[in-house]
């Protein structure tokens, strides 16, 4: 019987799925975390830590909320910098994105559904 209360800390439960700790890759599937509804990520970066290839989500949307520090996004067509507590970035399936921590931060991210495989890498040439 799946329990109707979960309680535990992101960051711990996170460290093995580079602070994915809510989605459809939790087991057991009747974990109550384990969904395909969303995918909830607690990160915290060193200053410098980045992901610079381009990537997309296919089929999720994405929310980004700023706990504290700088976190900086690359869209095809704007830059954004999360810099006050709350400051946030949402964006649709099909947007290439990269980032990279400008300070030491911690990153709340929210995307839905949670699909197998949506997250994908784009080739060097789709990025201009």
């Amino acid at each position: 019987m799946q329990p109707k209360v979960v309680y535990g800390n992101a960051a711990v439960e996170g460290v093995n799925r580079w602070g994915w700790f809510m989605g459809h890759f939790i087991t057991p599937e009747d974990d109550p975390r384990s969904t395909e509804m969303l995918e909830v990520k607690w990160a915290v970066h060193k200053a410098g830590d980045s992901r610079t290839e381009w990537a997309v989500n296919n089929q999720a949307a994405t929310l980004s909320i700023l706990i504290d520090g700088e976190f900086r996004l690359q869209f095809e067509d704007r830059e954004i910098l999360l810099s006050r507590e709350g400051d946030y970035v949402l964006w649709c399936a099909g947007v290439p994105h990269w980032w990279v921590a400008e300070s030491d931060c911690t990153i709340l991210t929210v995307r839905w559904p949670s699909k197998p495989g949506d997250s994908v890498a784009l080739p060097e040439e789709s990025k201009s």
